[in-house]
């Protein structure tokens, strides 16, 4: 057992720390998020039924097992349709990282809006006036919010009021508070599905409940059948005994959405929820354990090619030359199923070698393989490179001709600027017959153009001095035809 773990601590890398970190932050946020959701026996369910999956592997249950993986088949699907709701607000969250969203009020005005909110439900729900009060968290609410008018006025008592005056047109829908402003009135809010479990609640109390399981706001709520205050946040809702009361609950919220203190974000989300993250890292550390790590050794053989590079200028590589080579690396499954094979290569560099037959041994340091493999051969292990310099020669341009010229036109002159250009060739080709010609010039353009600037053909052995093929043009001259007597 100590072997193990001191074999797991000797291959241990930083990328494996990484590795580990990033899993374990994907964790924690699953389990913080699902810890207050009304769904988390449903993913609790799911990871029990993965527990017995790999029990089941570890036993070889056949039909359990074949049963669990078709139901895994369709897990995507079902979490889908399970999390709908969830998994929109995980993006928004995630779409939200990095905004500031900006501050409408510090915290003097957090309380002075607090104390507005309390006193005026409390004297509505002494009057029996139903009222529906939505207070924003961090949570966008487009998508939830339909119907209703843009206010955008400052929060105050006799606004509040006026709103949800029986005789005001929007005194049936919600009010939206953003911090110490009024955004909108006489909006309607998503119904609650679990609104059952909570009692008989009425149709302002389920708008509530609806919105509380879709997003951080909360909804305060005044019926006015029973001149109560309610407070719905976190899929449940509950009745607030009095104004004092309700005023400690909002300064709560709006001291969260605005920290009195400096923001230190990463402190701040250390101190928070730390079992949650001590238990992500631990699973996290597991999981590595169990599908990271891999003390299994195997070898691997893969055909690289060779790269040369740096040649001396006006030098050539003759032929045959060896391109390629084959080369074991050894490492964990794991490692080789992360190599990208068709970037490994060979490297040689020529600034050093010297001109005619030079013998080269292959070394590990030539080749750039990852970290988490190892080099153990190389075949062959040396190879034979002959250079030679190049002859720097002056050739002819040829130019090639197609079709003939247009009637009444008859070519009086055809010639090259340059006629002839410099080159480089290997010693083999010196006093054989090289050929440089020009793509054919269509003489059936004469009568439109008589200047062209055709590519050039030459055998693949020849260069140039500045490393590209020159420009050549083909001046056509031409002279009109005498035109033939009629019969």
């Amino acid at each position: 057992m100590i072997e193990n773990i001191l074999a797991i601590l000797h291959n241990f890398r930083i990328l494996d720390l990484l590795d580990i970190a990033i899993i374990s932050v994907m964790i924690s946020a699953l389990l913080i998020w699902f810890k207050d959701r009304a769904t988390r026996f449903v993913f609790l369910g799911i990871i029990l039924i993965g527990i017995i999956y790999s029990v089941a592997r570890f036993f070889q249950l056949y039909l359990t097992t074949v049963v669990l993986q078709a139901f895994f088949a369709i897990l995507l699907f079902v979490l889908v349709v399970i999390f709908q709701e969830d998994l929109r607000r995980f993006f928004e969250r995630l779409a939200l990282l990095g905004r500031f969203r900006k501050r409408f009020f510090t915290a003097p005005q957090f309380g002075e809006s607090a104390e507005i909110i309390a006193e005026t439900t409390a004297d509505l729900a002494r009057k029996r006036i139903g009222a529906l009060i939505v207070l924003q968290g961090v949570d966008p609410l487009d998508r939830h919010l339909t119907g209703g008018s843009n206010l955008d006025g400052l929060l105050s008592r006799p606004l509040l009021e006026s709103i949800f005056d029986p005789h005001s047109i929007g005194h049936d829908g919600a009010v939206l508070v953003d911090g110490n402003q009024v955004m909108r009135f006489g909006c309607h809010l998503p119904l609650s599905a679990n609104a059952a479990r909570h009692g008989n609640l009425g149709l302002r109390h389920t708008a509530a409940l609806g919105l509380s399981e879709r997003c951080d706001a909360i909804c305060i709520v005044v019926s006015e059948e029973r001149g109560t205050i309610s407070l719905a946040k976190g899929e449940n809702i509950q009745e607030i005994a009095n104004a004092s009361a309700l005023r400690t609950e909002l300064e709560f919220f709006f001291a969260k959405r605005t920290p009195l203190t400096k923001p230190r974000p990463i402190l701040n989300w250390l101190r928070k929820n730390q079992r949650e993250k001590v238990l992500a890292i631990a699973l996290a550390s597991i999981l590595w354990v169990v599908f990271g790590y891999q003390r299994e050794t195997i070898g691997r053989d893969f055909v690289v090619p060779i790269e040369y590079m740096n040649a001396p200028a006006e030098w050539i590589l003759e032929e045959p030359k060896v391109t390629e080579v084959k080369v074991l690396l050894m490492g964990t499954p794991q490692a080789f199923q992360l190599l990208p094979a068709d970037r490994i290569k060979l490297s040689i560099d020529l600034a050093q070698l010297k001109q005619g037959t030079n013998e080269i041994t292959l070394t590990r340091d030539m080749i750039k393989a990852p970290s988490n493999l190892s080099i153990a051969g190389i075949s062959p292990g040396r190879i034979k490179i002959t250079t030679s310099r190049l002859l720097r020669v002056t050739l002819p341009v040829e130019i090639a001709t197609e079709n003939s010229p247009p009637e009444g036109f008859s070519i009086k002159s055809i010639a090259a600027a340059p006629a002839e250009v410099s080159a480089l060739i290997p010693r083999r080709l010196r006093g054989r017959d090289i050929r440089i010609l020009t793509e054919p010039i269509d003489l059936s353009l004469l009568d439109v153009q008589n200047v062209f600037n055709p590519a050039l053909r030459y055998p693949p052995d020849i260069q140039f001095p500045d490393g590209k093929a020159p420009v050549v043009r083909v001046i056509v001259k031409t002279t009109k035809s005498p035109a033939r007597p009629r019969r």
